[in-house]
């Protein structure tokens, strides 16, 4: 089954694409959550429409993703968390704490574009993430997590 989604569906797609997914998925999940429509042909008629129209704004949209992906590279971010015997965390860091550590730099990414290397940290160290900015951007960022 062929379908155009209408937004980023995690793990299939970004929006405006055209997947083919089973039949299941698409008529028991994404259609009737409003996550995708069928790709009939004048459905496809009209999203080359809507690219052909998008397409100046999505270059200013990546040139100022990589304005931050830029300002993002340059930050040295330590986040503290309270740690018992040796370097074990209690509790876990996650993109929670790395997306709330941006903001307070002045840098506001939705958590759910920040995916930590190896889920969640629990040990002291140095740890790597990447953030996505835009469908072509992502931002690679590495911080520490220190004891309090």
């Amino acid at each position: 089954m062929e379908l155009i989604l209408k937004q980023d569906v995690e793990n299939l797609g970004f929006k405006d694409d055209v997947v083919t997914v089973k039949n299941g998925y698409g008529r028991n999940f994404l259609i009737p959550t409003g996550q995708a429509v069928l790709a009939t042909s004048s459905a496809k008629k009209v999203l080359a429409e809507n690219l052909k129209q998008r397409a100046y704004k999505e270059a200013k949209l990546i040139e100022d993703a990589n304005k931050v992906a830029e300002s993002i590279k340059g930050l040295e971010i330590k986040l503290t968390a309270k740690t018992g015997s040796g370097d074990k965390l209690f509790g876990s860091v996650n993109n929670i704490d790395l997306a709330n550590a941006l903001a307070k730099e002045g840098i506001e990414v939705d958590k759910k574009y920040i995916k930590v290397t190896g889920g969640s940290v629990k040990r002291l160290g140095k740890y790597e993430a990447s953030i996505r900015l835009h469908r072509e951007v992502v931002a690679d960022i590495t911080f520490d997590v220190v004891a309090e």
